[in-house]
């Protein structure tokens, strides 16, 4: 199996449908850098609901669907988004691999109009190859927003491939795209018309190549093409190998080595300067009225990016967008919590008035109702951080904030790159674990996936919102925002103490390469499609896992050994579980069996530490948030401060049984999985245990 049949696979469209050649069975790869709009553009094909982002990363693996082109299917096949094909990240090397495997008819080359210095390196990089390529120069709406002008036919001619403007949001352009795709089939490039003046004795390969380099460069790329040509004769285009030897690419040099001279000097910041300096002669000709672009987002990054204010802003947008959550969520979270305790009062008075049993009026009501009922009645809250955090992402700011955290990532021995999955965490954990893929080594993968736990994902939200409402009033947004802010420090200094006993350097982390795109105003339809399945993934965990979990913790709480207990909870097998692990927890004050068990119940998915706590205090309805389980947890002695160290030890502890399987298939190892759990338990235990000290005498 090689490299690309590892990382990538995909099932053939279909019968023939036809006899004509070039139609049936058309396979057509589009490439680009992340954020260049390339899926949308895929989806606008294809109808495929993908999610987009604001960095790289969240489209790791390939994607495949077809669309219909003069009555015939054609295959279209949406490669990761990347910057280069030297093969950095997985990413990189599954695109390259795919690319250079031929089995694409045509590539199209998604480049954003509005970024033409950005976008076109990948595109020579595509065009050494030899291979189709048609260039969709897409956002030529951003374009025209901004007063800018583009000679498209002066840049088919410099690059020698078709140029064909299209709007992916707009859906414009669609058919001229897919129609000089089809045509442009088996043709590698048009005759060139360079910019530059052609230098003496090099016309030959002015007429060749669409980029040529200094002299110096060429003549040492002559010498390794015909050392490669004579050690390797059967594979094709020679150049781009060559090239890509005198570049340090790893996977070349691993796959075809070579023993000449030449190779012994490390040549790619010369290879990278050069492909710049055409870039920026071809953007010069072909570009009209730059000056006008981006001058309120030059303005804004003057602050948002800066060393002194980026990070204090950052903090105070994300607490803006808590606040935001509990004033908001919980004025609507007391609407759900009225309708489903009188839904729950009407299912009990039913079941009584059928004769049903106590405990299955209790199974229904206490356990199912009220355990998924109490974790619906926080979804406001879910809905409107959903709503922030899209905000947020297609705006434009998330990505500066892997720029701005580049600085502090490479003191930890990480690149900015690094704190990307660790945004992404404060969604989920799983796709964030899944998103450290983009990271060159499994040394570095392995401490991102160690750490991003610590974010506070989506569903740990409702035990904020549920103990901090109860303990800390007016406060309630601060101390829930505490966490995320708790949860970021936390994995820095773990980092940090990785980094001490590892002997890291400041520089192991590497070069981050992100887009940094202009401020724009979120589009509706992108920041809907994020919202509406986040809060659709939510409801089907709270009408599976937390409602197996919820029937489950009723049934340990109602059974023991002598079978129903009713209301004698003190013989329950809960009981027995919660008091074995309840002296762990009593130095951070929370030695009661009961938190211990809705704790455990909590590895399942962290939403359900609220649902179980609901019918472990057997508190009726859902009113969890009132005075009922207030009271209870008051009883036994649970403060504010015992609040806030829950709470932290609710952050940091074991994550959800999918985010550990997650762990388990991204580092190859159930052994690195077990050690993560262990690891995680111990630094939430020594935290929580320290939250506790400081904030008892403060809190009470």
């Amino acid at each position: 199996m090689n490299a690309f049949e590892e990382h990538f696979t995909y099932e053939p469209v279909g019968a023939d449908p036809g006899p004509e050649v070039g139609h049936p069975g058309m396979t057509i790869a589009f490439v680009g850098n992340p954020n260049c709009g390339k899926t949308t553009l895929f989806n606008a094909y294809t109808g495929s609901n993908l999610k987009t982002a604001n960095w790289p990363g969240v489209t790791v693996e390939g994607k495949e669907g077809s669309a219909r082109f003069e009555g015939y299917e054609v295959r279209l096949v949406d490669l990761p988004g990347t910057y280069s094909l030297t093969s950095y990240t997985m990413e990189e090397e599954v695109a390259r691999n795919y690319v250079l495997s031929g089995d694409a008819d045509v590539i199209i080359d998604v480049v954003d109009a509005s970024s033409l210095e950005r976008s076109l390196y990948l595109t020579l990089q595509l065009l050494a190859l030899g291979k189709p390529v048609v260039v969709a120069l897409n956002m030529m709406d951003v374009v025209a927003k901004r007063g800018m002008e583009i000679d498209v036919h002066r840049l088919s001619e410099t690059l020698g491939a078709p140029v064909i403007p299209v709007s992916a949001r707009r859906r414009e352009g669609l058919q001229p795209l897919l129609h000089a795709a089809y045509h442009h089939r088996g043709v590698a490039h048009d005759p060139i018309q360079h910019f530059h003046p052609v230098d003496d004795g090099m016309a030959e390969k002015h007429a060749e190549n669409v980029m040529v380099y200094s002299r110096d460069l060429e003549g040492r790329i002559d010498a390794v093409q015909a050392a490669f040509e004579g050690r390797y004769p059967d594979v094709a285009n020679p150049r781009w190998y060559a090239t890509k030897l005198l570049e340090g690419d790893v996977a070349v040099r691993r796959d075809y080595p070579l023993d000449v001279p030449e190779l012994e000097e490390d040549l790619e910041e010369r290879f990278i300067a050069e492909r710049y300096d055409f870039i920026s002669g071809v953007v010069a000709e072909c570009v009209f009225n730059r000056e006008r672009r981006a001058e309120a987002t030059d303005r804004a990054d003057r602050v948002l990016t800066s060393r002194v204010w980026s990070i204090p802003v950052f903090l105070l947008i994300m607490a803006a967008v808590f606040g935001l959550t509990f004033v908001l969520g919980d004025a609507v979270k007391d609407v759900f919590q009225t309708w489903l305790d009188l839904f729950n009062g009407w299912v009990a008075d039913g079941l009584a008035a059928l004769g049903a049993s106590e405990a299955v009026v209790s199974l229904v009501c206490d356990g199912a109702i009220s355990g998924v009922g109490t974790v619906l009645t926080f979804l406001p809250n879910i809905f409107i951080l959903f709503c922030a955090l899209a905000f947020l992402e297609d705006s434009g700011y998330m990505s500066r904030v892997a720029y701005v955290m580049d600085g502090i990532m490479g003191a930890l021995g990480l690149s900015g790159r690094a704190f990307i999955p660790m945004i992404l965490g404060f969604g989920c954990t799983v796709p964030a674990i899944m998103s450290s893929r983009t990271l060159e080594s499994m040394r570095d993968r392995r401490r991102v996936m160690l750490v991003t736990p610590f974010m506070s994902c989506s569903a740990r939200l409702p035990i904020y919102v549920l103990l901090s409402g109860m303990f800390f009033g007016q406060w309630a947004g601060l101390a829930a925002f505490s966490m995320y802010v708790l949860g970021i420090v936390v994995a820095l200094l773990v980092l940090l103490v990785l980094k001490v006993m590892d002997h890291a350097t400041d520089d192991e982390g590497g070069m981050l390469l992100i887009e940094l795109p202009e401020y724009k105003m979120p589009d509706a339809y992108t920041v809907w499609v994020y919202v509406k399945d986040k809060v659709l993934d939510y409801l089907e965990r709270a009408g599976t896992v937390i409602f197996a979990a919820s029937v489950i913790m009723w049934v340990l709480l109602n059974f023991g050994a002598t079978g129903y207990v009713g209301e004698n909870v003190d013989g329950s097998f809960a009981a027995v579980v919660g008091r074995a692990i309840a002296p762990a927890l009593a130095p951070f004050g929370s030695g009661d069996w009961r938190l211990a068990a809705a704790l455990l119940a909590g590895i399942s998915a962290k939403e359900v530490v609220v649902s179980s706590l609901s019918v472990l205090f057997g508190v009726s309805g859902t009113a969890v948030g009132t005075a009922a389980l207030h009271d209870a947890l008051l009883g036994i002695g649970f403060g504010p401060a015992n609040a806030l160290a829950f709470m932290t030890f609710c952050l940091l502890y074991v994550p959800c049984i999918a985010t550990i399987a997650t762990i388990r298939s991204e580092s190859g190892s159930s052994r690195y999985a077990l050690f993560a759990v262990v690891f995680q338990l111990a630094v939430a235990w020594a935290v929580a245990w320290l939250v506790f000290l400081v904030a008892g005498p403060l809190l009470g």
